[in-house]
């Protein structure tokens, strides 16, 4: 308790260096709490069902010329298969992310998220509804009984928490639906939807193509190998290996992993990065505490020369370092939780909505013990060089010396500042390739003209409009009315727009000519006429869609230049047949879209064709608006005053019962495609800057603290008749040289740490030369202002008055 109370007189002695200690740790465990609270929600906490660790997911792994290891999403034929023939499994399957629809209460419409969902969905989870029941599998089977369950919330904000809402019927999707069920208040899933509805798979339509997702729980008795083998066994009955399609000699097998693995794959590595650059600033700032530390040890050399000649040991004289640097580190751990709070609170708020496939990230007891142990650890770190300059404290010397600095602990400063600048050196290039990926995605041509173009969404997903007549009439009717609007000059509606992913179109025939047999996939979107015109997009060959192009015309087709290019090898493919009887009669510019046949970059141009929205067949309508969101365009000669509203009022005077569900510019929607890599740039940028400020801060105190020990050395020097610039060199080549051998250190290090970025960067290689020249610039002004500020106090060393003092 005596050297707790000593500890804390000598902090409050001196508040500069206290407060800068504090602040250091403050920011470097802030950072780190914040990104170890997302790592811990992903990672390491416990999903929040009963036996989590019993729940998996299915993965495939293929061999062969084209190998693969990933989350393998399931059709109706392989959904079946599961179901009924792997008994050591619980399985159940949901349409893999929600689904806008509307909710009509009275002369009210609520647009909602939805989610759909098998039969025993809810309970591989482990959910049994509060009031009600799950779905029956009568109620998943096809045309079976239309049945929702609702979530707590929407039971009590819109329903008011009334019981009676169970057994009676609400007007969604166009038509009754019954409410069976009530989930209980604060539970997840993995959609986590507003509502659910019975997902009613099949081996038709969605159930055609790989659209569902797979949740598996294990049954008493059974075990994960029994479980695999049993799924390979069944599926390898199917009729259909698609898996092995292009990909001769290719072998698959199927394996189960944890349902937290499946759901939080695709983020796993982001935040191990980030992670791992929140370590490197706490590396930098141990280093920077551990010089500053020794430093204040050394300007306390006569104390503890005094405290020795009374007969102190020297344990005695360490374990009150300890003791100090533990309470610093006990209050800056304190500022560090409050700051990684307001930090993690930040970040949250940075994220796109539904980014992360967790319910909550909260600052739990987890990361406060992560917090307690990374305080300890700093000050086990930044104290253990000044502990061990004690121990060679020689008793007569330090009485007669007069705070010399002694050659080796300025090469040990020197050494610390060089493992902050090469550490720093790693995130600037880091943040910078980052920076520069970004820029050259926003900067893509788009294909199109961005500029005046206003987008709403709106649901179809509605049973009204699965008959194409009352489909076409609504896009015939808004868009019309939509131009009449003043100030519009165009006007038409795209099942999906420029920066989004479009549906996928599969094994589609060409007809003709030397490529005919061939199969092709390519996105396709559904448009109306003046799509083009609207976006700007321009047409090289052909022409556009017109009213003419109806159900009982002639079937027709535009593909963009990609597609020309890659399945006719550049020739004019107007008047050449897709599918059975679908005549190209036009070619496009490329636009930029987020990919779906090759991922790759997040914006890419790759191959699409365009179908008259007026010749989409029933059996297409029914699926394709559970899954996409089709978008009204306008194009105006300036701002229009009002044109939300307007374009509302438009949509309501064809079906009041329709709303929009938002309203998008073209740049919200390219930020929304490129918002992972915004996300990255934001934080490690931050976690960079950070590091460069604590690099310039130990320059900074490295230089400072040789000004103010050798003051009588350059007092006697400029009074020899040395210049005050001449000594302003030689006080800050300490400095200099220690930042010198940092940056060469950090750049042999980027060597092998960028190389792993390759999968992030686009347009931009690993070893951009711009971006290390910029580090480079950056980290020489940076040290070249750390260095000289502290020299200026030179000017002010009066040699007389020094030589007097001699």
């Amino acid at each position: 308790m005596q050297n707790l109370r000593f500890a804390a007189r000598q902090l409050w002695r001196y508040p500069g260096f206290t407060v800068t200690v504090i602040l250091t740790l403050a920011l470097s465990i802030g950072a780190n709490a914040a990104i170890f609270s997302i790592v811990n929600a992903l990672i390491l906490k416990s999903l929040p069902y009963s036996h989590p660790e019993r729940m998996g997911t299915i993965y495939t792994r293929i061999t062969g010329t084209r190998p693969a290891d990933e989350r393998h999403k399931v059709n109706g034929e392989q959904w079946e298969l599961l179901r009924d023939n792997v008994p050591s499994l619980m399985s159940a399957v949901s349409s893999g992310r929600n689904s806008g629809v509307n909710l009509q209460s009275g002369s009210h419409v609520q647009y909602l998220q939805a989610g759909r969902i098998s039969a025993h969905y809810l309970d591989v989870l482990g959910i049994h509804p509060v009031a009600g029941r799950n779905f029956s599998e009568a109620e998943d089977r096809v045309n079976g009984p239309k049945t929702a369950i609702l979530s707590y919330g929407l039971w009590r904000n819109s329903f008011g928490s009334d019981r009676n809402i169970l057994g009676q019927a609400i007007l969604l999707k166009g038509e009754p639906y019954t409410v069976v069920g009530i989930l209980p208040e604060g539970v997840t899933t993995p959609l986590n939807a507003e509502l659910y509805t019975a997902l009613q798979g099949s081996h038709k339509g969605e159930g055609s193509g790989t659209n569902f997702q797979a949740i598996t729980r294990l049954r008493d008795g059974a075990t994960w190998q029994q479980a695999d083998a049993e799924i390979n066994r069944a599926w390898s009955l199917r009729t259909q290996r698609y898996e092995l399609e292009n990909n001769p000699g290719a072998q698959v097998t199927y394996y189960s992993v944890p349902l937290q693995k499946g759901e939080t794959a695709t983020l796993r590595p982001q935040a191990l990065t980030l992670m791992v650059a929140a370590g490197f600033i706490l590396l930098i700032a141990c280093a920077n505490l551990a010089g500053l530390t020794l430093v204040r040890v050394l300007r306390r050399t006569p104390e503890v020369a005094t405290r020795l000649a009374l007969g102190a040991s020297h344990w005695q004289i360490q374990k009150q370092l300890w003791v100090e640097n533990l309470l610093l580190a006990v209050v800056g751990g304190m500022a560090g939780v409050a700051t990684g709070f307001i930090a993690l609170r930040g970040l949250l708020m940075l994220l796109p909505e539904h980014f992360l496939p967790v319910a909550s990230v909260p600052l739990d007891g987890r990361v406060l013990a992560f917090t307690l142990l990374l305080s300890l650890l700093t000050s086990l770190l930044f104290g253990m060089l000044p502990a061990l300059a004690t121990r060679r404290f020689d008793l007569r010397s330090a009485l007669a010396s007069r705070a010399a600095v002694g050659g080796d602990r300025l090469r040990l400063r020197q050494a610390l500042i060089v493992s902050e600048v090469a550490l720093t050196v790693v995130l600037l290039a880091a943040s910078g390739l980052l920076i520069r990926t970004l820029i050259h995605l926003q900067t893509l041509p788009p294909g199109f003209n961005p500029t005046g173009v206003m987008t709403a969404r709106a649901s179809l997903d509605d049973i009204r409009y699965h008959d194409p007549a009352a489909f076409q009439k609504l896009l015939r009717e808004s868009t019309l009315a939509m131009q009449q609007i003043p100030g519009v000059q165009h006007a038409a509606v795209g099942l999906s727009l420029p920066y989004e992913r479009s549906l996928i179109m599969g094994a589609l025939p060409i007809r003709d000519g030397k490529e005919a047999g061939q199969k092709v996939t390519a996105d396709e979107t559904y448009i109306t006429p003046g799509y083009f015109e609207a976006l700007q997009v321009p047409v090289l060959s052909g022409r556009s869609f017109t009213e003419g192009d109806g159900p009982d015309a002639q079937r027709v087709a535009i593909v963009n230049q990609t597609f020309a290019r890659k399945f006719f090898h550049g020739e004019n493919p107007v008047g050449r047949y897709l599918d059975k009887d679908m005549m190209i009669v036009g070619v496009v510019g490329d636009v930029a879209i987020a990919p779906g046949v090759d991922t790759g970059a997040p914006i890419t141009g790759e191959e699409t064709v365009y179908i008259p929205a007026a010749q989409v067949p029933a059996s297409l309508l029914s699926v394709v608006h559970a899954w996409f969101q089709p978008s009204w365009i306008v194009r105006t000669a300036g701002p229009v005053e009002g044109l939300t509203a307007q374009m509302q009022h438009a949509l309501a005077s064809v079906d009041p019962n329709i709303p929009f569900s938002g309203f998008y510019g073209m740049r919200d929607l390219l930020a929304k495609t490129l918002a992972t890599q915004r996300v990255e740039v934001a934080l490690l940028s931050a976690m960079a800057a950070l590091a460069l400020l604590l690099s310039a801060v130990g320059i900074f105190a490295l230089v400072a603290n040789i000004v103010a020990q050798k003051t009588r050395e350059i007092g006697i020097r400029i009074a020899l008749g040395s210049t005050v610039r001449q000594a302003m060199v030689h006080i800050g080549a300490p400095g200099v040289r220690a930042s010198v051998l940092g940056l060469v250190l950090g750049l042999i290090l980027c060597v092998g740490a960028l190389r792993a970025m390759h999968s992030v960067l686009y347009g931009v290689g690993v070893y951009d030369v711009p971006t290390i020249f910029a580090v480079v610039l950056m980290l020489a002004s940076v040290t070249l202002v750390a260095t000289t500020v502290p020299t200026l106090r030179i000017a002010r060393i009066d040699p007389a008055k020094t030589l007097r003092e001699e």
